[in-house]
């Protein structure tokens, strides 16, 4: 081959590798019902290590909030009493915090507890999987991985109808 070939087809190479990481970096992820979860790894505050998988058998509402997100905080009350009915029928409710700092998190938690399990994501990893960039927002996951229901914004998560309605899929 000719210099002149080897380099164009280089350049074009990489200009093709190029694109591609341009489009890659551009192209948003969006999760919605009916599409299959992203699996993550996170340590709860517990201690214990969890996959999206790990909770086969079960249905999982992953809740995505913060502590200096007044709606998120308005309805902890209402997954705590939905964490208390339903996690004995089946439900697994685990909130993931995009809090950056570790001192405020854990005060809050130490003046708020939690009935279900949390933990900390200060780079947003899980929650960019999913396109999440708004707090509060959830996701219910049913045993084989699949979303099925996207909640956006603050829930009744203690009313009657919603217990009723997450209660009738376990």
């Amino acid at each position: 081959m000719k210099p002149d070939r080897i380099l164009h087809t280089a350049l074009l190479a990489s200009v093709a590798v190029f694109c591609f990481a341009l489009y890659s970096s551009l192209h948003e992820t969006i999760v919605n019902a009916g599409d299959t979860a992203p699996d993550f790894a996170i340590t709860t505050d517990a201690g214990k290590n969890v996959t999206q998988k790990d909770f086969g058998g079960k249905l999982l509402l992953l809740n995505f909030w913060a502590t200096w997100c007044p709606p998120c905080i308005e309805e902890i009350p209402g997954l705590n009493d939905m964490a208390r009915e339903l996690g004995p029928k089946g439900l697994v409710i685990l909130g993931v915090s995009v809090d950056k700092d570790p001192e405020l998190y854990k005060k809050f938690l130490q003046k708020n507890p939690l009935a279900y399990p949390t933990a900390r994501d200060p780079e947003q990893t899980i929650n960019s999987r999913y396109g999440t960039v708004q707090y509060p927002e959830s996701y219910l996951i049913d045993r084989s991985g699949k979303v099925i229901e996207k909640y956006i914004s603050v829930q009744p998560w203690n009313s009657p109808q919603m217990l009723q309605h997450i209660g009738s899929m376990l």
